[in-house]
């Protein structure tokens, strides 16, 4: 209702990687994170406008969320311009 669009930092079929995410820099986003283990839970993503994944390599398909936090914020303030 108030403008924003939603993203949940999760690895599903239908994602945008972190690398090729770039919103528009007066777009309002809230990005909503899981619990290190179980991730955001089904009934949230469907509620969210999309999700956004933090590629990886390697076996372990897990991050920390306080790293997830800063990897994705991160990347989101270099796009956006805000430094």
């Amino acid at each position: 209702q108030e403008g924003y669009r939603v993203y949940a930092a999760e690895q599903t079929s239908k994602k945008i990687f972190l690398q090729d995410f770039t919103p528009a820099k007066e777009e309002k986003i809230a990005i909503v994170f899981g619990h290190e283990v179980h991730g955001v839970s089904q009934e949230v993503i469907g509620l969210c406008d999309d999700c956004i994944e933090i590629p990886q390599f390697g076996t372990k398909h897990s991050l920390n969320i306080s790293v997830s936090v800063g990897i994705i914020l991160w990347e989101l303030v270099k796009k956006m311009n805000y430094f």
